[in-house]
């Protein structure tokens, strides 16, 4: 009997461990369990395996010389499959087909993670006639646009979030050791352990760029950084942390180079969270408006002024708002060789023909220092005796006219009256009527109409009602920003707005940064100068029912793909008719989307990459 017992026992020890051994393998192929066991789901697993690399503790500030990354304990994290809050109520009906069926289309995957079509055809570089004016580094589209997906790289991480991103960035997002030997003398950037480390440097100035803006301050008071001085333009950027330390006092750069030798500067760039583009100055113009900057800045930054009959320099006359200062930190300015004293005869020649004036000119440790002041008026030019460059025409200097426009050869008109004041001091320039728009009361009207609109949609809808995690937003970008009323809705927050003006709707941008804001133009039927998984967050509103008119929608939103990161948003302002074009491609790049109120789509990207 006692040997029966045991045996009965012994069954149902069995049967009970089968049970548990059976429930736990449901668990663990189980999405649903994460709550409950969230060490022990499959897909916890998974996104524990990849976040391989140990945790890493930063132990100083790279703002000395020190190599070792800045204080703060560093989450290793990967991006998530559907990083949308589902928790939140939004409008999205599960059960409506029409809505979510997805597009079904064969993906391909491009062969680089750092491609940027325009840039990288090679096809029609190999064709150029002459290579002599960076025509190579300008822009060629393919036609038709590629329609394939960009690849992550191996290992790819979610970017480090802003401030400390502006110190370090991770290896393996942007693995380009290039600039670490070539500039290992000039504390452009170092490789710490996991990470890339930026102690500050730059060619111009080795000692630690804080030092080094303090210094043009003092040289000349005027120029007030944030307040009379707002919107700085600096060529040839490196990793931008010139821009990026000018933050801090309120300035916003827009740092730009070319793709060239310098491996991936402009990427560790956005990669900082440091507004940057990618840009040169050739053949073409730069896709910015008249009279749009307060400074200009160029460290060595490689440009010849004097090449090419002075039109590099030309081109610079034209952006600089009048009154605004060029600050050319450069060995021309001070070396005695012969080939530097040509230059700078030369340097002189032109900016004397521009009416360009010298307002400082001296030292910065051992390296020659200039700052050049343009006029205010045309006085000075219509004094000269012989008018050469001589003055543009309206036809050259029209609204609208820098997309892939050849450099001018002329000096446009300074603005008379009015439109040709300096902005008020930063902040009020945000809100103050734009000088641009001075003379135009139906557009001054429109312009406080945009204003009032964008601050209350932000407040009540965007910030608070899209399931959108702001604390993780830092680099975005406003497709069709019309005048700027978006970014300047967002000015309180730790981000940066690229405010793109289409080429093809009304030339708003010369406002935007009359605003203290900065710009660009583009035409969103090509590919955007800025390398792949840039930005946070992308924001569209009524743009892409027009758009559609005269491209295809589906090499649009792949555009969309390329640019934004693995768990970044897209947030749509459409028609009804438009959503339900758009929410179907999102679905097949495997986006996780939602819609507010019928008006708002947002998307967010996931790593799904085919």
């Amino acid at each position: 009997m006692i040997k029966n017992i045991f045996q009965s026992r012994k069954y149902s020890g069995l049967c009970v461990l089968s049970i548990l051994l059976v429930s736990v393998t449901i668990l663990l192929l189980t999405n649903d369990t994460i709550d409950l066991f969230p060490y022990l789901s499959l897909s916890y697993l998974r996104r524990s395996s990849l976040s391989d690399i140990p945790a890493f503790t930063p132990i100083s500030s790279p703002t000395n010389d020190s190599s070792s990354p800045p204080e703060s304990p560093v989450n290793l994290t990967r991006v998530e499959d559907h990083p949308i809050d589902q928790g939140l109520e939004l409008d999205w009906i599960k059960d409506d087909k029409e809505w979510n069926v997805s597009l079904s289309v064969d993906w391909k995957r491009c062969e680089s993670p750092d491609y940027i079509p325009c840039l990288d055809n090679t096809k029609a570089i190999k064709k150029l006639k002459s290579k002599r004016n960076m025509e190579h580094r300008e822009r060629h589209c393919p036609e038709p646009s590629p329609k394939c997906l960009v690849p992550l790289p191996k290992r790819y991480k979610v970017p480090l979030p802003w401030p400390q991103s502006r110190d370090m960035i991770w290896y393996d997002n942007a693995p380009h050791p290039k600039l670490v030997q070539y500039k290992k003398d000039q504390n452009w950037i170092r490789k710490s352990g996991p990470f890339f480390v930026f102690p500050g440097g730059g060619t111009q100035f080795k000692d630690g760029v804080i030092h080094y803006i303090n210094f043009i301050q003092k040289t000349l008071p005027v120029l007030e950084w944030g307040k009379k001085v707002r919107v700085v333009l600096d060529v040839g950027c490196g990793v931008a942390s010139f821009g990026g330390t000018l933050l801090d006092k309120n300035v916003i750069t827009m740092s730009f180079a070319p793709k060239d030798e310098h491996e991936a500067q402009i990427q560790f760039a956005l990669e900082r969270g440091i507004p940057a583009t990618l840009a040169v100055i050739g053949t073409q113009k730069l896709p910015f408006p008249d009279n749009a900057y307060d400074v200009i800045h160029c460290a060595r930054c490689r440009v010849h002024w004097h090449g090419y009959g002075g039109r590099p320099l030309l081109e610079l006359n034209r952006i600089l708002r009048p009154g605004g200062f060029f600050v050319w930190s450069a060995t021309p300015v001070y070396q005695h060789d012969e080939g530097h004293r040509n230059v700078w005869k030369t340097m002189e020649s032109l900016t004397t023909s521009m009416c360009w004036k010298i307002v400082a000119r001296t030292r910065f440790t051992k390296v020659g220092f200039v700052i050049y002041q343009k006029p205010d008026s045309d006085s000075c030019y219509e004094s000269h005796k012989k008018n050469d460059p001589p003055l543009c025409n309206e036809e050259e200097t029209k609204k609208n006219s820098s997309w892939y426009a050849p450099l001018l050869t002329c000096v446009p008109k300074v603005p008379a009256g009015l439109t040709g004041k300096w902005p008020t001091g930063w902040p009020k320039r945000l809100t103050d009527r734009p000088v641009s728009l001075l003379t135009e009361q139906s557009n001054e009207e429109s312009f406080k109409e945009d204003t009032k609109l964008w601050s209350g949609i932000i407040s009540d809808i965007y910030l608070n009602g899209l399931a959108i995690n702001w604390t993780k937003i830092h680099n975005v970008m406003d497709m069709n920003a019309g005048y700027g009323g978006f970014a300047a809705a967002l000015i309180n927050r730790p981000l940066w707005v690229m405010n793109v003006i289409p080429v093809e709707g009304e030339d708003t941008l010369s406002t935007i940064f009359d605003r203290g804001l900065i710009g660009i133009y583009h035409d969103w039927c090509e590919s955007f100068n800025t390398y792949p998984r840039s930005y946070d967050l992308l924001h569209s509103s009524f743009l892409l029912t027009n758009l559609s008119q005269r491209c295809d929608l589906l090499e649009v939103v792949v555009e969309i793909d390329r640019i934004v990161r693995p768990g970044g948003y897209l947030v749509v302002q459409d028609t009804v008719e438009m959503l339900k074009k758009l929410n179907p491609i999102l679905l097949s790049l495997r986006w996780s989307t939602n819609v507010y109120r019928g008006k708002f789509l947002v998307g967010s990207k996931s790593s799904w990459r085919p």
